[in-house]
């Protein structure tokens, strides 16, 4: 671009050439001048509003206040409402968080007294130099944690409660139970000398010398899926816990169960007896693992002190 300049003080005209990025510069600095003139002036004029009390601008700058007074509030309203909303969210998520951890701490047998949910920690430290206040987007971002948090709490508790139900089902399936609450071990698990034959065999079970009548107890929950009479077992009693343990009771002078009744840990399910191929009043007892017969007395492990079992030491097998 070329701009010609004419003057009578000049004796000919002179050329001035500009570049686009001289041209554009320029411009750009007109637009800053007006821009800083403007705001000069605005600042001036309500100044001098201010000190002079004129009456119009006075009252243009009231409203203008007044809007951005509105503003703010409505801002400040519009955010109070979804901090309540958070608040009352996290509230909700709190007292289902207590009673989840109520139920955790007693599926785990931590007592109240060791941990109670309802009180809250103690916090400390030294005084901070660098504290400041905290603005409305810093306190809303705060909160929004603070309800992951809890949110991701919650979820954790589910899944502990779930594992620890799941042990405590999978417990009382677990034959632990000693089968008769009288009497003494009369015959262990393993190899020995066969009464009726006098010739070396193996023992599948535990045999427990009671007198006829004796109660005879589920060693664990489970589904009775066999109670009938057996050539060699006499009355017997077949429970089936999962996974593909079952517990067998024998020689049983009475039966109180049937095939298919569910039965829980502890319950009675007969009498001891000498039915079938027996010398004497006692329980036969049994544990299968996948149709394997196992030792009883390593899943018997639990007893209390009178227990036939409590002198008992297990061999393997």
């Amino acid at each position: 671009m070329q701009i010609i300049v004419v003057d009578k003080r000049l004796t000919r005209a002179r050329t001035v050439t500009l570049s686009t990025r001289m041209f554009a510069i320029a411009v750009a600095g007109l637009c800053v001048a007006v821009l800083l003139s403007v705001i000069g002036l605005y600042a001036v004029t309500f100044r001098v509003a201010a000190t002079l009390e004129i009456p119009y601008v006075r009252d243009l700058a009231s409203s203008l206040l007044r809007d951005e007074i509105e503003r703010n509030e409505q801002f400040m309203r519009d955010n109070v409402t979804a901090m309540a909303k958070r608040l009352g969210e996290m509230q909700a998520q709190l007292m289902r968080l207590d009673a989840l951890g109520e139920r955790v701490a007693k599926l785990a047998g931590i007592g109240p007294e060791e941990f109670n949910f309802r009180d809250l920690p103690g916090l400390g430290g030294a005084e901070p130099r660098d504290a400041r206040p905290l603005t409305m987007g810093q306190l809303s971002d705060q909160v929004d944690r603070v309800a992951r948090g809890v949110e991701s709490r919650a979820d954790y508790l589910d899944v502990v409660e779930s594992e620890l139900l799941s042990a405590q089902v999978r417990s009382a399936l677990l034959p632990q139970n000693t089968p008769v609450m009288a009497g003494f071990i009369g015959s262990g698990f393993g190899s020995r000398v066969d009464p009726f034959s006098g010739q070396m065999s193996m023992h599948a079970g535990l045999d427990f010398a009671a007198p006829v009548g004796t109660p005879i107890l589920a060693a664990a929950g489970g589904v009775v899926s066999a109670a009938e009479v057996n050539a060699a077992f006499g009355n017997m009693v077949v429970i089936d816990h999962g996974n593909g343990l079952q517990t067998l009771y024998a020689h049983a002078s009475k039966l109180d169960v049937r095939a298919g009744e569910i039965v829980r840990k502890g319950q009675q399910i007969g009498r001891v007896g000498s039915t079938g191929r027996s010398t004497g009043s006692h329980l036969h007892f049994e544990v299968h693992v996948n149709g394997r017969p196992q030792n009883p007395a390593h899943f018997l492990s639990r007893q209390r002190a009178d227990s036939p079992l409590s002198g008992l030491n297990p061999r393997r097998g």
